[in-house]
């Protein structure tokens, strides 16, 4: 009997320091970040259920421009822009005769366009996102649910003339969940309108271009990417991979953020605040998974083997041409807009780019991601900057 016991008790002993290695090693892989250049930036908001990423993450941006040029710190309104963008996307699907997609999302040329034409105001001089339809955050699966079809029925109405009521009726409908943008309101003490508003603000609007990366039209010159919610067809300037990744750099180390919009629907980019450009081969490799085990694995199996490893997973090498694999073959898609802010670098020397997220304080990081630099590389769409932020070399080639 004490042999029993003594045996069980060894084999507890060993399952407890299997435990602990294996603790141990998930401890020494997890990253420890130290911050190489982190930009201030304004506070994390929320965009809760709406699919207005594009619009948290580039009036974030604006705000930090506004901050580096001038000090002060403001809260931007997102219903203000949702307001008149849906209205101006809504009029274009319209003049399509339906063929084109009026959506949720956007791009960061709508905020650009909507604070050119239209101004801009704080965000309390309109109601609280979803107050007025009893939300706490935005919810905007009833409001869409009424929009969407609104917009399909005139565009695709069977009449030789149409009149222009449904715009009556539509704006309607944006300012019973929105709100109405006001034509006037006082900030600070002193009354603006919105396009007076903007011009207080300190900076320039014209200061602002797009970036791409792409081989299916020529470098140095501009083009509207092909994704769907690029429905102003704005123009953005092509440069081969590198230099991509040096504007984005050079922006970060001279105190500019970015306004990135591209893919986040990747293996590698975690709900806790991590993003990694996973070579999903040498994983398998590395976590001792042949082919047939692992494909038998479940998602959530998967991924813990993909945790365990931490930041030392591999890494798939961004290149030129792997972009535009994914690209053609829709891999890279157009689905968030995020704040880059700031470069950090883990305990083993790779480093990271510091970036804001619109979900609130989640993940391990309060609503901060890092993202590797091969993340970024692979999964960019395009990206909105201050042109005062890009190599001089670069802006030569660019004519800027």
């Amino acid at each position: 009997m004490k042999k029993i016991l003594s045996l069980a008790l060894l084999a507890m002993m060993a399952m407890g320091a299997q435990a602990e290695e294996k603790q141990d090693s998930a401890a020494s892989t997890k990253p420890v970040f130290t911050t190489i250049k982190e930009i201030p930036i304004t506070s994390v908001k929320d965009q809760n259920r709406s699919g207005t990423c594009w619009n948290y993450s580039t009036l974030s941006y604006f705000e930090a421009e506004i901050l580096k040029a001038t000090g002060k710190t403001y809260d931007l309104c997102e219903s203000f822009v949702e307001n008149k963008t849906y209205m101006e996307r809504a009029i274009q699907v319209v003049r399509f005769h339906g063929d084109c997609q009026f959506a949720q999302g956007g791009s960061a040329e709508d905020v650009l366009a909507t604070l050119k034409t239209h101004g801009i105001c704080p965000d309390d001089a309109m109601p609280f996102p979803g107050s007025l339809y009893g939300d706490s955050l935005n919810n905007f699966n009833e409001f869409f649910s009424l929009l969407e079809p609104y917009v399909a029925a005139v565009a695709k109405s069977d009449a030789k003339k149409i009149s222009s009521q449904w715009k009556v009726g539509l704006q309607g409908i944006l300012d019973a969940y929105l709100g109405k943008c006001p034509e006037k309101f006082t900030y600070e003490g002193k009354e603006y309108t919105p396009k007076t508003f903007v011009q207080s603000l300190g900076i320039n609007l014209d200061d602002y271009v797009s970036i791409t990366s792409y081989t299916h039209h020529p470098f140095y010159t501009g083009f509207a990417v092909e994704v769907q919610d690029n429905w102003r067809f704005p123009l953005s300037y092509n440069l081969p991979m590198d230099e991509m990744m040096q504007v984005i750099d050079n922006a970060v180390a001279n105190g500019y953020t970015i306004a990135w919009g591209g893919d986040v629907s990747e293996e590698g980019f975690t709900r806790q605040g991590l993003a990694y450009a996973i070579d999903g081969e040498a994983a398998k490799s590395l976590a001792g998974s042949d082919m047939a085990r692992w494909l038998k694995l479940t998602a959530t199996k998967r991924k813990n083997v993909l945790d365990s490893l931490g930041c030392k997973v591999p890494e798939i090498i961004p290149t030129q041409e792997l972009r535009q694999e994914r690209f053609d073959n829709w891999e890279l898609t157009d689905d968030h807009g995020m704040l880059i802010y700031g470069i950090a670098k883990d305990q083993f020397g790779k480093e990271y780019y510091m970036v804001k997220n619109s979900w609130g304080e989640t993940g391990d990081y309060k609503g901060i991601w890092y993202m590797t630099k091969n993340f970024i590389a692979l999964n960019t769409m395009d990206f909105l900057v201050n042109k005062n932020a890009i190599p001089k070399a670069i802006r030569k080639k660019l004519g800027l």
